[in-house]
């Protein structure tokens, strides 16, 4: 998937559904960087094994796991209730088995998940051009098993272009 269906179809919707103040150039260049570090918007099933097969625990673009991220923000006192409305606006009960399910096709709910999971760190989010600040980020609040720091820069670059906020 492009950064411009990604953006159409999952994060503009996903963005609509929460409130405004979620809605950012610093959030939008964090979402598209993530979904590209964690899933390149080809893999809506985490990749494992050699060779790589769609099997691992972690779903959708951005490749929440359903004891993780889904738990993160069904539980976090700062996003539950947001995550239960974004629940509720696509039809998806608020239990863990069945948001991790969704998230695998239902890129609205994906987007929107993972732009709470980003609100639950009490820091701001990084300015859009702090690209360290935006990695120590992402390591932060995903805690992702392997993370390639090599790839970042250039998912954050492309992002930041994308959005026409690159110098």
């Amino acid at each position: 998937m492009t950064l411009t269906e990604i953006t159409e179809r999952g994060i503009n919707p996903a963005l609509a559904l929460l409130p405004a103040r979620m809605d950012s150039y610093e959030a939008r260049v964090m979402l598209l960087t993530i979904g590209q570090q964690e899933s390149r918007f080809q893999y809506r099933r985490q990749m494992v094994g050699s060779p790589p097969q769609p099997t691992g625990p972690a779903m959708g673009f951005w490749q929440f796991e359903r004891g993780g991220g889904v738990k993160g923000v069904m539980t976090h006192p700062a996003v539950a209730s947001l995550a239960r409305m974004l629940c509720e606006a696509r039809g998806v009960p608020f239990e863990a088995d069945a948001i991790w399910r969704a998230i695998e096709n239902d890129d609205v709910l994906a987007a929107g998940l993972a732009r709470l999971l980003l609100f639950t760190d009490p820091k701001p989010l990084p300015d859009v051009k702090a690209v360290d600040s935006a990695w120590n980020y992402y390591v932060r609040t995903w805690r992702p098993g392997k993370p390639h720091a090599q790839t970042w820069p250039s998912y954050h670059l492309a992002s930041r272009r994308f959005l026409g906020l690159a110098s």
